[in-house]
């Protein structure tokens, strides 16, 4: 079955950037049989909150992983990729990479991905002073400064990043809007992004009116989105994750919340 445009287009992004990553990893690997594969090891939220983003990853992995092996593999060594479900749920990724060290003893590490994951996993990938390239983490190493660390992030390590351009976007409309509401799931990706849209609202002139957090399990959004609706902003900044953000669009639509 074809992909889907959006979904090939992620694909080939991680297909470039882990391929880069995994080739310059084995360049540095421990020299091994012909014959034994190139282990990289992962975790995947393949069901939970992050599923759609994650079975993306999965797919632009698995794409990866058949062009490089159908040119030969890499330093002449078949690349098969060892992942699990961590469920996005944090409190997984710590039993995971042991797991992937300890017993699947992969060669390279990947992953995990999302913030919220990858935050949790760090601790053990650094007592084992092993390397890793997160997936889409913003600001996930802030509080370790582990130079193992690498962020496959388009949009770059800070926080400040994912909202500059929203902001900027909307001082361009006319009227120009002066209110914004910030809004996101309370997990580490949403709370990140927060902090640094409300630093942008204050550079570009933005009066927040309203700001507010709710639990990633979350499945009623009408109250939150007529809270915000109460305090008239002009812009919405919603740092969301795959299921809330569907959420929090219904229910707008449903109130007939137009900012």
């Amino acid at each position: 079955m074809a992909l889907p445009h959006a979904t090939r287009r992620f694909a080939e992004r991680i297909c470039a950037v882990i391929g880069l990553g995994a080739a310059a990893l084995a360049l540095a690997a421990v020299p091994a049989c012909s014959a034994d594969p190139i282990k990289v090891g992962l975790s995947l939220s393949l069901t939970g909150a992050t599923a759609p983003a994650g079975r993306q990853v999965q797919a632009g992995l698995e794409i990866w992983r058949d062009h490089v092996n159908a040119r030969g593999g890499l330093l002449g060594r078949p690349v098969e990729l060892v992942y699990y479900d961590d469920q996005a749920n944090p409190a997984n990724a710590p039993g995971i990479y042991a797991k992937l060290m300890g017993v699947d003893k992969v060669d390279l590490l990947i992953g995990p991905y999302s913030t919220n994951v990858i935050a949790a996993a760090l601790p053990a990938i650094i007592q084992n002073k092993r390397m890793t390239i997160g997936i889409f983490g913003l600001g996930a190493n802030k509080e370790y400064k582990y130079a193992r660390y690498f962020s496959m992030n388009s949009q770059g390590a800070s926080p400040r990043n994912y909202s500059r351009g929203f902001f900027q976007l909307a001082l361009q409309q006319q009227p120009k809007p002066a209110r914004v509401a910030l809004v996101g799931a309370d997990v580490e990706f949403s709370r990140n992004a927060l902090d640094g849209a409300r630093e942008n609202a204050k550079e570009f002139g933005f009066d927040v009116v309203y700001e507010r957090t709710y639990p990633l399990a979350n499945t009623e959004y009408a109250t939150v989105v007529r809270a915000m609706q109460a305090t008239a902003p002009d812009v919405v900044y919603a740092a969301t994750l795959p299921v809330d953000t569907v959420g929090l669009v219904r229910a707008s639509n449903e109130v007939q919340f137009k900012p």
